[in-house]
């Protein structure tokens, strides 16, 4: 793991391409997304490159333009489980907006990707200052916990095989990309569970038909059938991400 983000900045006159790219971003008055974009800076987040650490104020914030963000508990034996991801729909650094708590969970990169880097004081007097900057933050908030809350009861009653399924949905909804560059040990991470369970579980669906899995990479090959496989957890995360940003007011991010 990485002690500190390994960023290289991108051409600048790719900023508006990257604009475009974060769904938050581009869901705001032209008159906000200006103001955030004049305050960050794109950026290339490689694999495994950590954007905070657990009860640590993180210095800057990311909106997310490709790749995808895990944030991951860590309990005091050392076992580590997935309990969100972040892609280009959001924001990694806004739980830490809504108050003086610490945050206990830390954030890596899972899949490399970019984004749009921000002082995080800066995003923070925005969130102060801009009611539509804040209501959109506080919606994505509250889309990560809703779905938080639901995957908690998916990781307690529902089967590896299901919840696999389920999560390479989520993944692939976020990158639009049918092959995902995961190794064992994010899938353990992932199912809370050993690499010898992630092999049986990926075995199974391979041999369904559904995917393509060797270390390290994993092609959706048929994601109809693989939607029937996953639980229904898939369905309310699903909904719940299609319909972030959508509430607006008329007008709005144009």
């Amino acid at each position: 793991m990485c002690e500190a983000a390994v960023l290289c900045e991108i051409d600048p006159k790719d900023r508006m391409t990257l604009l475009h790219a974060n769904l938050f971003l581009a869901s705001l008055s032209s008159e906000n997304r200006d103001f955030l974009l004049d305050r960050s800076t794109p950026v290339v987040l490689p694999l495994r490159t950590v954007l905070y650490e657990a009860e640590e104020v993180p210095t800057h914030a990311y909106f997310m333009t490709s790749g995808i963000a895990s944030v991951v508990s860590t309990m005091s034996n050392g076992a580590t489980a997935e309990v969100g991801v972040v892609g280009r729909e959001g924001i990694v650094g806004s739980l830490q907006l809504l108050g003086p708590g610490r945050v206990p969970t830390h954030c890596f990169m899972q899949l490399d990707g970019t984004a749009l880097k921000i002082p995080f004081s800066e995003l923070k007097k925005a969130f102060r200052s801009s009611e539509e900057i804040r209501d959109r933050i506080q919606e994505f908030v509250q889309e990560q916990a809703l779905s938080l809350s639901q995957l908690a009861g998916c990781n307690r009653f529902h089967e590896a095989e299901e919840r696999l399924a389920r999560w390479l949905l989520m993944v692939q909804d976020r990158t639009q990309s049918d092959v995902l560059n995961l190794t064992q040990e994010f899938l353990a991470m992932m199912l809370g569970s050993q690499r010898s369970t992630v092999t049986l579980v990926a075995g199974s669906l391979q041999r369904s038909g559904l995917i393509e899995y060797q270390r390290g990479r994993v092609k959706i090959v048929n994601r109809e059938n693989l939607e029937a496989a996953a639980c229904d957890c898939y369905q309310v995360t699903k909904h719940l991400y299609a319909n972030l940003y959508k509430q607006r007011a008329s007008g709005v991010g144009n």
